[in-house]
């Protein structure tokens, strides 16, 4: 991967739904990519995962793979949770949705999301989504390395 002192990518994925979170880690299991692709169910785990840590610096994924529609804690709030925090606000983060509005794909991009893509509707499309996602952010595009 461009830019990373490592052959694994660190995935976080922020998703609530079962079936989502089925299809994409099996997408992810599939690519020729070393990944290591860590499941958190809702807003307020995803936060603790880079703010429980006991002193110790949290440690950031490549890439978050984000949930428009969370339980409690919505995605737009996790994602301006995320571009508070100045060690976090460059993390490149991938918006999913099933549903887009007009008025979240544009907060999302206000917020620093680098993209909000349309969840598939088919088990296929989570295939071709997550391929699209290893070719562009893990082979094309330079990441930045951690400060």
């Amino acid at each position: 991967m461009s830019g990373r002192g490592t052959d694994s990518v660190d995935v976080l994925l922020i998703e609530n739904d079962d079936a989502d979170v089925r299809l994409i880690r099996e997408a992810f299991d599939e690519l020729a990519i070393e990944t290591s692709l860590h499941v958190v169910t809702d807003g307020n785990e995803a936060l603790a995962q880079f703010t429980d840590h006991d002193g110790e610096p949290p440690s950031v994924p490549d890439l978050v793979l984000l949930d428009m529609d969370l339980p409690e804690m919505s995605g737009l709030e996790v994602l301006k949770a995320l571009t508070d925090e100045p060690e976090l606000e460059r993390l490149p983060v991938l918006v999913l949705t099933r549903s887009p509005t007009r008025e979240n794909v544009d907060e999302s991009y206000e917020l620093a999301a680098n993209a909000s893509l349309r969840k598939p509707s088919d088990p296929a499309g989570y295939t071709e989504l997550v391929d699209a996602i290893a070719d562009f952010w893990f082979e094309r595009a330079e990441l930045p390395t951690d400060s």
